[in-house]
């Protein structure tokens, strides 16, 4: 083998490395963008269920009884819950998603360090 054909050799698997990790780049990063959509919605959904809360707890207070105001605020209060669901969602969703995106940097990482380490063995091996 000449040294015109080794080097040929070489870029060619350097290209066939540099595309299957970008294939399997791609199919570890599918999943994230809805776990982005999510981290990023979760709140607002939960804040509209508070305010659909609120709405309703508001229903008791046309009354002149201090019963009736006592259960608006137990409902006031309750109408809460769906802001805490909707903030704990997107927190998780969001630590989730950077976990993930940090592990999946690391894979692009090592990938390309054995990409490297393939092509330094087989530039250095005799045929």
């Amino acid at each position: 083998m000449t040294f015109a054909h080794k080097i040929a050799a070489l870029d060619a698997v350097k290209r066939a490395s540099e595309r299957s990790a970008a294939i399997v780049h791609g199919e570890m990063k599918r999943g994230l963008h809805s776990l982005a959509s999510i981290a990023a919605t979760a709140p607002f959904l939960g804040f509209f269920g508070t305010l659909l809360g609120t709405a309703n707890s508001f229903m008791g207070v046309a009354g002149d009884k201090w019963s009736d105001y006592a259960i608006s605020m137990r409902y006031l209060s309750d109408s809460l819950v769906p802001t805490e669901l909707g903030l704990l969602v997107a927190m998780l969703a969001f630590c989730a998603y950077k976990y993930f995106v940090a592990k999946l940097g690391d894979c692009d990482v090592e990938m390309r360090s054995a990409s490297l380490q393939l092509l330094n063995e087989l530039a250095s091996a005799r045929f």
